[in-house]
């Protein structure tokens, strides 16, 4: 086999088009198929890339006459050999509508995607980017992980615009310690309202102890209760009634 039919053939196992080939390698798909056309011969490289991405030694791939790979001896297994891929054939606006790639320095592209770095709407990984994104390290519209961060977000810190988490910042913020517009936690601080064990906003309500130009605190929280609700009417900025709504739902 020559080296243009071992890369055709290696692409193909491992379903790559010649368009995310060329993607992952940073040239043309032109380049790519007159590498496989045998009309021009991958810089070197490129050709240990190769190598590293389909698990074959240079060896085998630029001698002609080789017809097979020859077997690894015993201890030389590399880090980069352990790895699990797979990817649907279907593909829509040239990315593939799943892909599953596991292993050290890969990365998986689809619509639903999941790897231990993964793109895509649905995305799932150590580190993952997508609409819905769940991992370690999470960004997305709505965001699942240790670290969060998104329009929506959950996360043992979390940032977002509605935070939940062990640490919140948002302009709605809920969790063992809150930040925000609006927050509530066992340590919420807030510009407006706060609601907590311990509480600091102009609307203060606090189950020990509150801070703020409206401070209810322990029985005045429940002495005061149409009073507070008629501070938040009045100093919440319409635009986080929605906000003051869900904070509600914790005094």
């Amino acid at each position: 086999m020559t080296l243009g039919e071992k890369l055709s053939m290696y692409r193909k196992q491992n379903n790559y088009t010649q368009e995310q080939l060329a993607e992952l390698l940073g040239v043309s798909r032109q380049a790519v198929s007159k590498w496989e056309s045998d009309l021009a011969y991958p810089e070197t490289d490129k050709l240990i890339k190769l190598s590293d991405m389909y698990g074959c030694s240079l060896d085998y791939l630029i001698k002609d006459k080789q017809a097979a790979e020859p077997v690894a001896p015993s201890g030389a297994l590399r880090l980069s050999d352990l790895y699990y891929e797979r990817k649907s054939e279907r593909m829509v606006h040239g990315v593939p509508l799943w892909h599953i790639n596991i292993g050290l320095g890969r990365s998986a592209k689809g619509i639903f995607a999941l790897g231990l770095a993964a793109r895509g709407v649905f995305a799932c990984g150590l580190f993952s980017l997508g609409v819905f994104s769940c991992g370690v390290l999470s960004l997305g519209v709505l965001a699942f992980g240790s670290l969060a961060a998104g329009l929506i977000a959950l996360g043992a810190l979390a940032l977002g615009i509605i935070a939940v988490g062990g640490a919140a910042v948002g302009v709605l913020a809920i969790g063992g310690a809150a930040i925000g517009l609006v927050s509530a936690g066992g340590a919420a601080v807030a510009h407006y309202l706060a609601v907590g064990d311990s509480a600091r906003a102009q609307i203060a309500i606090g189950y020990t102890e509150a801070y703020g130009e409206f401070s209810y605190s322990g029985e005045r929280i429940t002495t005061f209760y149409s009073h507070i609700l008629q501070n938040i009417d009045t100093f919440v900025p319409s635009w986080l009634k929605w906000a003051a709504e869900i904070a509600k739902a914790f005094f």
